[in-house]
């Protein structure tokens, strides 16, 4: 498969997730809307470009809110000529659409149509409406403040906004120094800090988007209506292969042009240094001086945006007491809640029905429709989620909910098991056993994951892939809780905390939690044909963290040879139940290949330098004595 169709689609994906329910038969944008396009300048004289979508009965009797979008991804189509080109839907979903709004859309800094020049997360720096500093909080409030004058006859003076992915950077990213007339704002799987979203988990680089550089770092010479990065080559060698063939990330120039800036970005910044700090968002989310209503919008299966949309509402709930703050986390991998699929599957594994048709209409229609055209709150509860064991949606007035408790996961062994078997892990009591487990990691045979012989453009099924054939591999650690004899409802953060020790001086720690299936289950009758859910081992949860970062982000510091080390680390909200006969598992390892880059096990200044030689087979130990008791943190929601 080309890489060049792989890109292509993910843009067009991009372009198109605006709502995918079905319109009234013979329904036509241009039948209801008049298109306009527009170059509004900001404060410094840049011009960007954007289109906007009237009601065709707006009038200074009918006044509509604006709803608008910014994007990196194009505002397409564009006029050709003297012929109008319109999009075949509008805004978020087609119960928004036809319910009628000034629909804005809008090229960012230096991508299509555009002026300026393109950076990758904007840093913020704070403004006011007459100092020259630009940002996209800014941009967005120049443009707000344009189109309220532009549209006065038309418009009823409340704007909203709304994204998917990077669009919903740009919707988080408008909060800071907000607008007064932006008073509703849905910032759907928004990107937070690339340190640890999208491109690195942890500041372990995601491998998994190699091929995306050229999306977002290639030069561009000015305003264009096309594509102006290049074809991707189209590996001879499937990415498993590929990537160990390729030797290590030092001779990525082979394929990476030199001018790609995001690719010298992170090669040349390979710890959290000033240049991710300033681009991160969450900082600034905090005392907000004007507070929009804000509605966050994730998946629980989302491999690009994950870290965004939980650690963004979370910031905004405790710096800013009292403001209207609601998270929605469904059954969904990335921005599939505005397309709708009627059955919800994530690498072929059923997850129910009409699950995003049932967003839009109940969540995210009344809470624009409440704020923008009633100036009321929305009947929206503030914690919508899905619990993806139980299959099914419930509602909290926080999240995670007030009435979870705390419930430690122990490692555990068994004297005398041999490397590869399989441990004990205590629910909420340490476990008598062996020291420690121990097993060999070797850089130049990772363990691989679920998509390693496909090119993907990102990486999405494998976060809910079957792992049974990596929990008895001799460089996997698997702990066992035994059947459970009734429910268990986990909901809310993981937090885990490993003592290690390694006979290198760097390691790689990868923890997961998994649901075993009975032996016995059923495949319900939606689930993907080749998918068997006797002894399924579903992904639930996973993480990745370099051991160099156990104590800064900035200063990484080697590991002591034999030393007993510890590692803490998040693993981002769950909602799920293991159900009565389900066993939970907890998986550890130290390579994920090619999702995410090779450790070499040898400490180096700059991993992205490191050379093939410096990749060497070590051996591991997690510790699970009284005195190094390896834990995962957990919180349950009393049985009903």
């Amino acid at each position: 498969m080309r890489l060049r169709a792989l890109s292509l689609a993910f843009v067009t994906f991009c372009l198109a997730a605006q709502g995918q329910t079905p319109l009234p038969e013979g329904y036509k944008v241009e039948d209801h809307y008049t298109k306009e396009e527009l170059t509004i300048e900001m404060r410094d004289g840049t011009r960007l470009f954007t289109i906007v979508y009237t009601p065709k009965d707006a009038s200074k009797d009918r006044r509509y809110p604006i709803l608008m979008q910014r994007t990196c991804y194009s505002v397409a189509p564009y006029n050709d000529g003297g012929e109008v080109k319109y999009r075949s839907r509008l805004g978020p979903s087609q119960y928004l659409m036809q319910d009628g709004y000034i629909f804005v859309y809008q090229d960012v800094r230096g991508r299509w149509m555009s002026e300026g020049q393109f950076v990758n997360m904007t840093p913020h720096v704070p403004h006011t409406p007459k100092t020259q500093a630009t940002s996209e909080s800014s941009d967005t409030w120049d443009t707000i403040e344009f189109l309220l004058g532009h549209l006065k006859d038309k418009t009823n003076g409340r704007v909203g906004q709304w994204g998917i992915s990077y669009p919903g950077f740009y919707s988080a990213a408008s909060l800071p120094d907000a607008h007064p007339a932006l008073v509703a704002v849905s910032p759907q799987a928004p990107i937070a800090d690339f340190f640890f979203d999208d491109f690195h988990h942890n500041g372990a680089y995601t491998l998994g988007y190699f091929w995306t550089n050229r999306l977002f770092g290639t030069p561009r010479s000015g305003p264009t209506p096309k594509p102006w990065y290049t074809d991707d080559p189209d590996p001879a060698l499937p990415p498993y292969e590929y990537f160990l063939a390729m030797g290590s990330l030092k001779h990525a120039n082979r394929v990476v042009p030199d001018d790609n800036f995001m690719w010298r970005e992170i090669v040349n910044h390979p710890n959290y240094d000033t240049l991710w700090q300033r681009r991160g968002l969450l900082q600034h989310l905090g005392r907000l001086q004007h507070r929009p209503a804000v509605l966050t919008v994730g998946g629980w299966f989302d491999a690009e945006d994950l870290f965004g949309p939980l650690n963004i509402y979370q910031t905004l709930e405790k710096g800013n007491a009292g403001m209207s703050n609601r998270i929605v986390m469904g059954p969904w991998s990335h921005g599939n809640w505005a397309r709708e699929t009627e059955h919800q599957l994530v690498d072929g594994f059923y997850f129910g029905s009409n699950l995003s048709e049932h967003y839009q209409r109940t969540v995210e229609y009344p809470f624009f429709r409440s704020l923008l055209k009633d100036g009321q709150e929305p009947p929206v509860a503030e914690a919508t989620v899905y619990n993806t064991g139980k299959l099914g949606w419930a509602s909290y007035p926080a999240w995670p909910p007030a009435e979870s408790q705390p419930l430690t996961l122990y490692l555990g062994d068994t004297p005398g098991q041999a490397t590869g078997a399989v441990g004990e892990l205590g629910l909420g009591t340490p476990l008598a056993g062996a020291a420690a487990s121990e097993f060999v990691s070797d850089p130049n045979r990772p363990v691989p994951y679920s998509e390693a012989n496909a090119h993907v453009f990102t990486p999405r099924p494998y976060m809910a892939s079957d792992q049974r054939e990596n929990s008895h591999r001799p460089d996997v650690l698997s702990f066992d809780s035994g059947f459970l004899t009734e429910e268990l409802t986990l909901a809310g953060p993981l937090e885990v905390e490993l003592y290690v020790s390694t006979t290198g001086t760097d390691a790689d720690w990868v923890v997961k939690l998994v649901d075993v299936f009975p032996s016995d289950t059923t495949n319900p009758e939606l689930m993907a044909k080749g998918k068997q859910l006797a002894g399924y081992q579903l992904l639930v949860r996973s993480e990745i963290m370099p051991a160099r970062f156990r104590n800064s982000f900035e200063r990484p510091e080697a590991m002591v040879p034999g030393q007993v080390t510890k590692v803490t680390f998040r693993l981002q909200d769950v909602y799920h139940t293991f159900l009565p006969g389900h066993r939970l598992q907890i998986q550890v390892q130290s390579t994920w290949y090619p999702l995410f880059d090779r450790n070499p096990q040898v400490f180096v200044e700059n991993p992205y330098m490191a050379d093939p030689s410096q990749y060497t087979r070590q051996t591991h130990r997690v510790h699970h004595s009284n005195e190094h008791p390896s834990q995962v943190r957990v919180r349950v929601l009393p049985r009903p």
